[in-house]
C-alpha cells in the first residue's frame, strides 16, 4: 500500500486525486511541510512524498507521473506524440498556472516577511488571467485537455483551479474553461478525495 505523508490544502491534492482515479489503496499520513517528518524524506521540506516500499519519492508532479507510468492509467504512453502532448500540458500548468499561484503564496506568507513582495500578487493576477487564455485556446472540444482521454495535467490544472479560488485570483463564471472546470470536480474520485481529505483536517 502507498504512503502519502501530506497535509489538506497543499499538493498533496494531486496525489490523493490520481490514486481516488486510480482506485489504488493509500494511506495517508497528516504532517504540516517543513516539520521533522517531512524533513526525513524530503531534503526540502516540502509536501507531498510518496512512499513506495523503500522509497521516498517528493514532488506532486514526479508523483503523479511516476503513478500514473506505473498503472497505465490517467496517461499515455512514453515515447508517443500523444504523450510530448499530454506533458506539453502539464509543464504549461506547472510553469504558467502553478507558477504564479506559488510566486504569490511565497510573498503572502511562506518567505520571511522582511523579504517578501506584496505588490506583486498584481503581476501573477495577470500571468495566470493570461494563462487561463491559453489555456482556453488549447483546450479544443474534448472534455478535457487530451480530448476524451483524462490525465495527469486535468488533475494539476484542477488542483491549480481550486488553489485560484482560495487566493482570490478570478476564474471565468461561464464558457468552455468554467465548464471544464466543473467537469473535473464532478468527477467521482475528486469528490472522495475531497471527503476523505475533511475526514482528515
Amino acid at each position: 500500500m502507498y504512503k502519502i505523508i501530506g497535509f489538506p490544502r497543499t499538493r498533496a491534492i494531486r496525489v490523493i486525486w490520481l490514486l481516488e482515479e486510480l482506485g489504488e489503496p493509500y494511506e495517508l499520513e497528516l504532517a504540516p511541510p517543513q516539520s521533522a517528518a517531512v524533513a526525513a524524506v524530503s531534503p526540502d521540506g516540502k509536501l507531498p512524498v510518496l512512499i513506495d516500499g523503500e522509497a521516498a519519492i517528493p514532488d506532486s508532479v514526479a508523483i503523479c507521473t511516476y503513478l500514473a507510468d506505473r498503472h497505465g492509467k490517467c496517461t499515455f504512453p512514453a515515447g508517443t506524440l500523444e504523450r510530448a502532448r499530454q506533458d506539453s500540458f502539464t509543464q504549461f500548468a506547472v510553469d504558467v498556472l502553478d507558477g504564479a499561484l506559488w510566486t504569490t503564496a511565497k510573498n503572502a506568507f511562506v518567505h520571511p516577511q522582511d523579504i517578501r513582495v506584496p505588490a506583486i500578487k498584481n503581476v501573477c493576477r495577470t500571468e495566470f488571467a493570461r494563462g487561463l487564455e491559453t489555456l482556453e485556446a488549447r483546450l479544443g472540444d474534448g472534455p478535457f485537455v487530451m480530448g476524451d482521454t483524462f490525465t495527469v495535467p486535468d488533475i494539476i490544472i484542477g488542483h491549480c483551479a481550486g488553489w485560484a479560488v482560495m487566493a482570490k485570483f478570478e476564474l471565468p463564471g461561464e464558457g468552455p474553461l468554467h465548464a471544464y472546470f466543473k467537469r473535473l470536480r464532478d468527477r467521482p474520485a475528486y469528490q472522495s478525495m475531497k471527503a476523505k481529505l475533511a475526514e482528515a483536517a
